[in-house]
């Protein structure tokens, strides 16, 4: 690893087969996350502990990369835009999602979440300046009300939507953020120096948090749970961004991110198999059609007649 080894191009292209693979890497490392989240949270772990606890572990084997390599310090506006990355993926997206598994499956959460590949493609329309057709915002916006229907009616109750639907909404907006600004920034800095960086800047947070995390509930937890926690701090929280960065960097961003859509149904394959969680007729169709939004979605943002403006930092 060499300084900015991982930087790209800043140009938008077409889709590169590297780039491709990088994504799917991390997509496919990613789509373990929220079973063994859910294996973590309801074995004896506490929910903020498993959110902020995973980024602090992350964080000494991203401290320690960056040092080892002698990475040089970001630049004025990057570490404001590293702060944005590090409150959308290493804070918002684990913490919120941690806390909606304690109550939520993993099949439904999968399906909630399945609206993310939308709404990064939403905040990267927003981030780049571009300009597409209306009906990306009119897909973008069916999208959500499905997602939103689905956990509705998911409930089984009058009362509606629970806490953790509205927890898992909130990760997805968290990650769509930090997903869009981290793979503009993987440009400046490299792929795996800015999920370091971000991971190092949110240190003063997340230490605090997970210490008071530990204080306030310390663990229950026997193996499967520490095993299930160790991959997500040291692949969901590290070594999958690495892969999910660099394929967003080398691009076109909206190209590469369409392979998250295959996020939700390896989720639900994993939920399945590990956590023995049925597929019911509910989880499949809510997933096929928010799926089938965020693809159009994805598909119409990705037009010839788009004409992007670049953006300079």
């Amino acid at each position: 690893m060499t300084q900015h080894s991982s930087a790209t191009r800043t140009g938008a292209g077409p889709l590169s087969r590297v780039g491709l693979l990088w994504g799917l890497a991390g997509v496919t490392a990613f789509s373990f996350t929220v079973p063994l989240t859910r294996i973590a949270v309801t074995g004896g772990l506490s929910p903020l502990f498993v959110g902020t606890g995973r980024a602090v572990l992350a964080a000494a084997l991203a401290a320690t990369a960056l040092a080892v390599t002698r990475q040089q310090l970001p630049r004025g506006g990057q570490w404001r835009r590293l702060v944005v990355v590090a409150a959308g993926v290493v804070i918002g997206f684990p913490v919120l999602t941690s806390y909606a598994l304690t109550t939520a499956s993993a099949g439904h959460s999968a399906v909630v979440i399945a609206l993310l590949p939308a709404a990064t493609a939403v905040v990267a329309v927003v981030r780049e300046r571009q300009r597409v057709r209306p009906m990306f915002w009119m897909v973008a916006a069916m999208g959500a009300v499905v997602a939103v229907g689905f956990a509705f009616l998911g409930t089984g109750t009058a009362a509606g939507l629970q806490w953790s639907d509205l927890l898992l909404l909130g990760a997805v907006v968290a990650a769509a953020v930090g997903y869009a600004e981290g793979g503009l920034l993987a440009r400046e800095l490299g792929a795996w120096q800015t999920v370091s960086w971000a991971l190092v800047v949110s240190i003063p947070v997340t230490g605090v948090l997970a210490t008071v995390a530990w204080w306030k509930q310390p663990s229950t937890a026997g193996a499967p749970e520490w095993a299930s926690f160790a991959y997500l701090a040291v692949v969901s929280m590290y070594l999958g961004f690495f892969a999910w960065y660099r394929g967003l960097a080398i691009g076109p961003m909206s190209s590469v991110s369409q392979i998250q859509l295959v996020q939700p149904v390896l989720t639900l394959c994993w939920a399945a198999i590990i956590l023995r969680e049925g597929l019911t007729w509910p989880v499949v169709g809510g997933g096929a059609a928010v799926i089938a939004c965020a693809t159009v979605a994805v598909r119409t943002r990705m037009s010839p007649t788009v004409r992007q403006e670049e953006y300079s930092t």
